[in-house]
């Protein structure tokens, strides 16, 4: 749109040039000068949209940027203590298992239904038939006394439930 309005103030005052020089009216003239003036004012406002636009966005820019930095700090403090705490779980799991006499491959069997695999996934991940998958398994939950992968879960899972809500207003 600028260049439209460029083109038309250029040739307005190159028409404004040749009308003196053949000697035109100065009404024509004054015609022809509002034309020249309207297009420099279309491209005056035009470049100051442009350069508000370009202003707001930057800032924008500037503030997401500040939010990402800020978010990915909090994910690495997050991390960082999620990973003490996870290795202390993890830990407790492995005992757990060893308390239930798991073997090393219901032990690996066992947490795969942990992470929320299927037996079909456990027995693509250990190279074994989905039968003996679900075999192991059987024989995890009988070895700790569950019927099966959500009571499996929720042993490990069930003391991290959030107190209830009246509880948490008073806080």
């Amino acid at each position: 749109m600028i260049v439209v309005f460029a083109g038309i103030a250029v040739l307005v005052m190159l028409d404004i040039f040749a009308d003196m020089s053949q000697g035109t009216t100065f009404a024509h003239l004054a015609v022809e000068a509002g034309i020249a003036l309207v297009a420099l004012i279309g491209i005056a406002t035009l470049v100051w949209r442009v350069v508000s636009v370009a202003r707001g966005a930057r800032a924008q820019a500037a503030e997401l940027n500040h939010h990402l930095e800020r978010s990915q700090h909090d994910a690495i403090v997050w991390r960082n203590e999620a990973q003490d705490l996870l290795a202390g779980l993890a830990t407790k799991i492995d005992t757990q298992f060893e308390k239930w006499s798991l073997t090393p491959a219901e032990k690996d069997v066992a947490l795969f239904l942990l992470k929320g695999f299927s037996h079909k996934d456990v027995a693509r991940l250990r190279q074994v038939s989905e039968a003996t998958a679900r075999q192991q398994a059987r024989a995890v939950y009988k070895k700790a006394g569950i019927n099966g992968r959500h009571d499996l879960a929720a042993f490990f899972l069930e003391d991290l439930v959030l107190p209830p809500e009246s509880t948490r207003k008073s806080e």
